[in-house]
């Protein structure tokens, strides 16, 4: 089955580009496509797409409102992949405590913007690079390091949790800590559960919020 994908940008340049790159891969689908934020509900509903490839900014609902309203009134969500301009902003971080799991510059080359979308569909790994890190760390809290003290990670699910940080796939994982595949997404699920993360990202941000791993 291939990728599905909703292309949502109020920019018909930006939509055309993402389609002929995506449609060019055998393994991959656009379903649909938006001109605002506002539109996404009830195409995700309709469509039921693997994948949104979701611009920050629109004129009526932007992405970060539009990634909330997807997670917060749709079962089983769609993975959300933020399309952005500068990779430090930081309406991106904003998308991503909203829910959204990793984020494409506007500028990136064709291969990556098919990396990213097979990336993210396959939700073991993450779109999470330094900037953003940085973005986390700044947003660092009490709460943030009451909840991951009150999640009581047992040392093997604290050093999951450190590599996923880092933006390792579980079969990456597996070959660092030397176990197998299985036990590691047993552990990311443990990891999640007591973080109460709805997904990787959502456990990595409280990582860094918390201070757990550092962005260096």
């Amino acid at each position: 089955m291939p990728i599905t994908v909703l292309l949502v940008d109020d920019e018909p340049l930006v939509r055309a580009g993402l389609r002929a790159v995506l449609e060019a891969q055998p393994d991959i689908e656009v379903v649909g496509e938006a001109a605002d934020g506002a539109a996404v509900v009830p195409l995700v509903r309709s469509l039921r797409p693997d994948v949104v490839a979701m611009d920050v900014r629109m004129p009526l609902l932007d992405g970060i409102e539009a990634t909330r309203a997807v997670v917060r009134s749709v079962d089983a969500p769609p993975k959300i992949l933020v399309v952005t301009t500068f990779e430090n902003d930081e309406y991106v971080y904003d998308a991503l405590r909203a829910g959204a799991d990793g984020f494409l510059l506007k500028r990136a080359r064709p291969a990556e913007i098919v990396h990213a979308v097979r990336l993210v569909a396959e939700g073991e790994s993450l779109l999470f690079p330094a900037a953003v890190r940085s973005l986390a760390a700044e947003y660092g809290s009490a709460p943030a390091r009451a909840a991951l003290e009150r999640a009581a990670l047992t040392e093997r699910e604290a050093a999951v949790l450190r590599l996923m940080a880092r933006g390792m796939s579980n079969a990456e994982i597996a070959a660092d800590l030397v176990v197998g595949a299985e036990t590691v997404k047993s552990h990311v699920s443990a990891v999640l559960a007591k973080l109460g993360a709805r997904d990787r990202t959502q456990a990595v941000i409280a990582a860094y919020e918390s201070g757990f791993v550092s962005p260096g």
